[in-house]
C-alpha cells in the first residue's frame, strides 16, 4: 500500500431506480440535505431479478452515492421515503482505500 492511500469510514451506496428522473430526484435530495457528497447516475441498466416467484427483466438506472457509514441510517431513510419501489435496492459497500484529499472533500459536504 502506498502512502497516498488511507483506510476510510466512507461508503458507496448502490441503488437501482426505475428511471433517470427518479435517480436524479433522489440524488438531488441527498446532496441538498448534506447526506451525500456526490451521486452518479448510470442509465441503460438491464436488471434481471426474482420478484414474487417470477423472473423479471427491467430497464433501470443505477445510482451510486458517495457518503459515510455514520450517516447511512439517514441516507437509507431518505431513499426509502423518495423511492417508488416497494423494496428498493439499497446496498452500501465500504471504501477500502481512497485519496485523502477526496475523502476530506466528501467530509466537507456532509452533515456532521
Amino acid at each position: 500500500m502506498t502512502e497516498s492511500l488511507v483506510m476510510s469510514n466512507h461508503i458507496i451506496l448502490f441503488c437501482t431506480c426505475p428511471d433517470q428522473n427518479t435517480a436524479s430526484s433522489i440524488a438531488q435530495t441527498l446532496i441538498g440535505e448534506n447526506l451525500a457528497a456526490c451521486a452518479n447516475i448510470f442509465p441503460g441498466l438491464t436488471s434481471v431479478y426474482r420478484w414474487q416467484d417470477q423472473i423479471e427483466t427491467d430497464q433501470e438506472c443505477l445510482l451510486l452515492v458517495k457518503t459515510r457509514r455514520d450517516i447511512y441510517p439517514q441516507v437509507e431513510q431518505r431513499i426509502q421515503e423518495a423511492h417508488p419501489y416497494e423494496l428498493p435496492e439499497i446496498v452500501a459497500v465500504s471504501v477500502e482505500h481512497a485519496l485523502p484529499e477526496y475523502l476530506k472533500w466528501i467530509d466537507s459536504c456532509l452533515s456532521k
